[in-house]
């Protein structure tokens, strides 16, 4: 345990603009959440025809898999974020599209740990009628995702030096 801690401070000591990325994006992840706890609980508001706001309880992962498996899906969540820390400066290596990649994967996976470990699931609120309810986490997850997907095919794969 106190090697964990050693390797979470030096990461925060070494990317304090990152830290602050990330604060903004649990800010934003936070605050949508509780606006949606707040005022979506009784009733859904169309905001237009493909775009709703709906409350729901998402107690799995993404597509509503795994319904029910809160314990695993915090102790998964918890070890992809101790090998993101661990491995942060080798994968940060491959350049600027994957640091930002990781750290939007970051940022919603520990939002979306917050709410499994406060509120025993994960609170979704966009439903784009055709698609499952999702949140902002989500979002920066998948956009993380995508990025990281698209700095590794056309990187050649081959890590750069990182100069900051």
């Amino acid at each position: 345990m106190r090697k964990l801690w050693q390797t979470v401070l030096s990461w925060v000591r070494a990317n304090s603009r990152i830290l602050w990325v990330l604060v903004l994006l649990l800010g934003v992840d936070r605050l949508t959440k509780r606006l949606t706890l707040e005022f979506l609980t009784k009733q859904d508001i169309i905001v237009a025809p493909y775009l709703h706001l709906r409350y729901v309880q998402n107690t799995g992962a993404a597509f509503g898999i795994m319904q029910g498996g809160n314990l695993l899906l915090i102790v998964i969540t918890l070890l992809i974020i101790g090998y993101l820390l661990k491995n942060w400066r080798e994968l940060c290596a491959y350049g600027p599209l994957v640091k930002w990649g990781l750290v939007l994967i970051l940022g919603g996976a520990l939002g979306n740990l917050y709410d499994r470990i406060s509120l025993g699931f994960v609170v979704d609120f966009i439903d784009l009628r055709v698609w499952p309810v999702f949140n902002a986490a989500d979002s920066f997850i998948t956009v993380g995702g995508v990025l990281l997907a698209w700095a590794l095919i056309f990187s050649g794969k081959t890590p750069k030096r990182e100069e900051e």
